[in-house]
């Protein structure tokens, strides 16, 4: 009988040959080696897919013709996995050699834990915090905890956070065979919120493993602050609250867009936050078009994610919704003046 590893890791990539070497040599350095890598390639033209054959003769690659995007490419990792835990990293991270163990010793704390939250660090400055776990705001704009904070310590205990970020993160695979996989529409960014706050509605957990630290290089396959990262961050965070929100707080989202859209822009007139640097690099014409094309977008998908919504697990009343996103609000301030 063959073996079936304990892990299936996932690496998804796109013309990024020059990361994967360091992300590669992180996984054979792993203390926990009872694992298979799966590797997934949106048409590289680098030799990105060579070079995987190469160097890691045992992987299983899947090899796309275009770019599939963040979500249908993981989706196809996990599909071809054997194992019956799935960790994600993303091709621009590189992870401690305890990473992999730490996931699954924080997994395996109780059966309705059904993801696992890494440590992720700046690659450039690992005193920096990039995401330990992640909040969300009213209108359905998630950002990482912690982002931009200097890592003193404050987030070194097991605790249950709200779901992980996906460039490092474990998932079971029996709470993927009952909610689904990523949602292939959102193509990348607000996906993992959109899976993991799903994964909460069904009454799965989340815990948060600061042994599990990888460091990580953001925003290196788009860009920062690129109009097509943008357009795909403002998009989704509508989509998710229509596919997934308590009807209820569908009217309040609004409001809080206008007080994040006019707090954003107070913070870009000032020269400070993120906004800031998006003028600089695209001018406040070029944000606004952005954000017109990213609703107009929204709103001509709104019935494709109304129909998905029927079909999504509840097992959380409106109510203990309500509250999960109360628990794991993020300030205006923070979404506002902090990194990510």
């Amino acid at each position: 009988m063959s073996h079936s590893p304990a892990v299936s890791v996932v690496v998804v990539n796109w013309n990024r040959r020059e990361l994967l070497e360091g992300c590669l040599a992180s996984l054979r350095r792993q203390t926990l080696q009872d694992f298979e890598l799966i590797f997934v390639d949106n048409g590289s033209t680098d030799g990105s897919a060579e070079f995987v054959r190469r160097e890691w003769p045992s992987a299983t690659l899947i090899l796309n013709s275009d770019n599939r995007g963040f979500c249908e490419a993981n989706n196809q990792g996990i599909r071809a996995a054997s194992a019956p835990l799935i960790a994600l990293l993303n091709n621009d991270a590189e992870a401690e050699p305890e990473w992999l163990e730490a996931l699954v010793d924080a997994i395996g704390q109780a059966p309705d834990v059904g993801m696992v939250a890494s440590k992720i660090l700046s690659f450039e400055d690992p005193s920096v915090i990039d995401k330990v776990g992640h909040l969300i705001y009213p209108d359905g704009q998630n950002r990482g905890r912690g982002s931009g904070a200097r890592d003193r310590g404050q987030f070194d205990q097991v605790e249950e956070v709200a779901w992980p970020d996906g460039a490092a993160a474990l998932y079971r695979r029996a709470m993927l065979d009952e909610i689904g996989l990523f949602d292939q529409d959102f193509f990348a960014y607000a996906d993992d919120a959109e899976l993991g706050l799903r994964a909460r509605l069904a009454g799965w957990r989340c815990l948060y493993a600061p042994a599990a630290t990888v460091r990580h290089r953001l925003g290196s396959t788009l860009g920062r602050l690129s109009a097509r990262r943008l357009f795909l961050i403002e998009r989704n965070r509508i989509w998710l609250v229509a596919k997934l929100y308590p009807k209820r707080l569908w009217f309040a989202a609004p409001v809080f867009t206008a007080l994040r859209v006019t707090a954003t822009g107070l913070a870009a007139f000032r020269g400070s936050g993120e906004a800031a640097r998006a003028r600089r690099e695209m001018s406040a014409w070029g944000l606004i078009q952005c954000m017109v094309r990213a609703n107009v977008a929204a709103m001509a998908g709104l019935p494709r994610m109304l129909a998905k919504r029927r079909r999504v697990v509840r097992k959380l009343s409106g109510d203990e919704v309500a509250a999960l996103l109360r628990r794991y609000r993020i300030s205006l301030a923070e979404l506002v003046f902090q990194a990510d």
